[in-house]
């Protein structure tokens, strides 16, 4: 399992390069923390997949994301994703960036385990995390409202350009890939 500082240096050493403005080059959890949205996605007891778009915050070596006030189909608690996380724990979020300058794409992809919090001390510094990160949550009443951490099991990044330990399917991009408890 590698440790956040054996991540870093890989990325240093030419696993990803490039970037928006080159700011992906050794600056994984940076990425983390400046990335307004990622993709959550989760699967059942049934097999049944799902993914939604996530606001998140990177806090402490986790990430977070909280069920906010937003337009659901259905009451906070009876959310597809939160029945999932507590059948299935085991989730995954991708953060990306696009341009139409292919050369400049990216994404990084964190699996990990999910657990749903409601209450609690990491509880409320993941709300303030979150109301620091996003200035439209400092206006909605999220207390009550679940909190999804994710634990860190594993991290795999991609960009377009720059070296790569190991080529990607087909050729196209390079991927790294780093394990370990969490990022930090």
């Amino acid at each position: 399992m590698l440790t956040h500082a054996e991540v870093a240096d890989a990325l240093v050493e030419g696993w990803l390069t490039g970037g928006p403005s080159g700011s992906m080059k050794g600056d994984l959890e940076g990425l983390l923390r400046r990335a307004r949205i990622a993709r959550l996605a989760t699967v059942g007891a049934d097999g049944g997949a799902r993914i939604v778009p996530a606001c998140f915050v990177y806090h402490d070596g986790r990430l977070y994301s909280v069920v906010d006030e937003k337009p659901k189909r259905a009451a906070p608690e009876s959310l597809a994703r939160l029945r999932h996380i507590r059948s299935q724990p085991r989730v995954c979020l991708l953060v990306d960036h696009y341009e139409e300058d292919w050369s400049r794409l990216w994404w990084v992809m964190v699996l990990g385990k999910a657990e749903v919090l409601v209450e609690g001390e990491e509880y409320g510094a993941a709300l303030g995390a979150l109301r620091e990160k996003y200035p439209q949550y400092r206006r909605m009443a999220l207390e009550g409202r679940p909190v999804i951490r994710i634990t860190v099991e594993r991290v795999r990044v991609w960009s377009a350009s720059g070296p790569s330990p190991s080529p990607s399917p087909k050729g196209r991009g390079k991927a790294g890939r780093a394990d370990g408890p969490s990022l930090r």
